[in-house]
């Protein structure tokens, strides 16, 4: 079901950022969930945050069974962070295929410095095996990660991210309702400071990601 969140605009800008998430329906709207600001009429797909966020404690389990310390193994690393789900009808798989596309464009120092991390909001289903089945249809250098769903939500939580438990809809199909925003985290700080909503384009990341990678604001 897609559901809309609003973030707050925060100390001189009076703009909000609509979110959403998988699915279609509604246009419920939801509580404020990350302090922001935007140049007025500004058509930027990137929205830096006046308060970067902590990179989420999360320990999870990565596609190859083995534990991962998101904070450890990306320290100092420009990283994305999306939280979504692999049945899902249409928001993450584009996401995730517009970050796989405008990766590509880097030279490969850039790729490799690059981390993105796809973090399962339906944990059980998505399994190791499943997330890197589904991953490497994708970019198979994503870091794919699963484990307890209460961990996962927490984590999602405190970077202004919203997701409940997976339901069933009116069809009997399990979905999962969670906020659609890719956060960048800083090399030079590990703090996350930019913002992307889901209608961020192939063309957007791929002309934001060489100064995210260095560090600097899009």
């Amino acid at each position: 079901m897609r559901k809309k969140t609003l973030a707050a605009a925060a100390l001189l800008a009076a703009a909000s950022l609509t979110l959403s998430a998988c699915g279609s329906g509604s246009d419920d709207d939801g509580e404020p969930i990350a302090v922001v600001s935007e140049e007025a009429g500004s058509q930027k797909a990137a929205t830096v945050l006046d308060k970067p966020f902590e990179k989420p404690d999360l320990v999870l389990t990565d596609t190859d069974g083995e534990e991962y310390d998101l904070r450890e193994e990306t320290a100092g690393r420009p990283t994305l962070i999306y939280f979504g789900y692999t049945h899902c009808p249409d928001v993450c798989p584009l996401t995730m295929n517009n970050l796989a596309v405008a990766k590509q464009q880097l030279p490969e120092k850039q790729q490799d410095r690059l981390r993105i991390v796809f973090v399962t909001t339906d944990p059980e289903r998505d399994t190791p095996t499943a997330l890197g089945t589904w991953l490497k249809g994708i970019d198979p250098q994503v870091i794919g990660l699963t484990g307890d769903f209460d961990t996962i939500q927490a984590g999602a939580r405190s970077i202004g991210i919203s997701i409940d438990p997976p339901r069933k809809d009116d069809n009997g199909r399990t979905v999962s309702d969670h906020g659609t925003q890719v956060i960048a985290f800083s090399p030079k700080t590990d703090g996350g400071y930019v913002l992307y909503g889901e209608d961020a384009t192939v063309e957007d990341y791929t002309k934001d990601l060489p100064r995210i990678i260095k560090g600097e604001n899009p």
